[in-house]
């Protein structure tokens, strides 16, 4: 896990969503990044399996100031968020879905 976001809150404002009343789970993703359709469905199976649960899908290229602060350098790259906003996890590539739910046991 990065140092530089373990900890770190992010909101509603600075997603441009609403979070999760329990966990939130927030994907980085780009137009033509083949992996990042396989992660959008994997985290919205997850977040529709577990009550309580959101996933954020936000377009890097768009937000590129968010993605700079976050440090983020490649897609797809998760975000795991409490229900504060305080990012618990982060992993980059294709998540599998034993992984996600695992990582949500951290932020719940």
């Amino acid at each position: 896990m990065d140092r530089r976001t373990r900890g770190q809150r992010l909101d509603a404002d600075r997603l441009g969503a609403r979070l999760g009343e329990r966990a939130t789970l927030v994907q980085f993703s780009s137009a033509f990044c083949q992996p990042c359709r396989a992660t959008r469905r994997t985290l919205s199976d997850v977040a529709g399996m577990v009550d309580g649960v959101a996933h954020i899908e936000i377009d890097a290229e768009a937000r590129l100031a968010l993605v700079r602060e976050l440090g983020i350098t490649r897609t797809p790259t998760v975000l795991v968020l409490d229900a504060e906003g305080e990012v618990v996890r982060r992993a980059s590539g294709r998540p599998r879905t034993a992984d996600v739910v695992a990582a949500l046991g951290q932020a719940i």
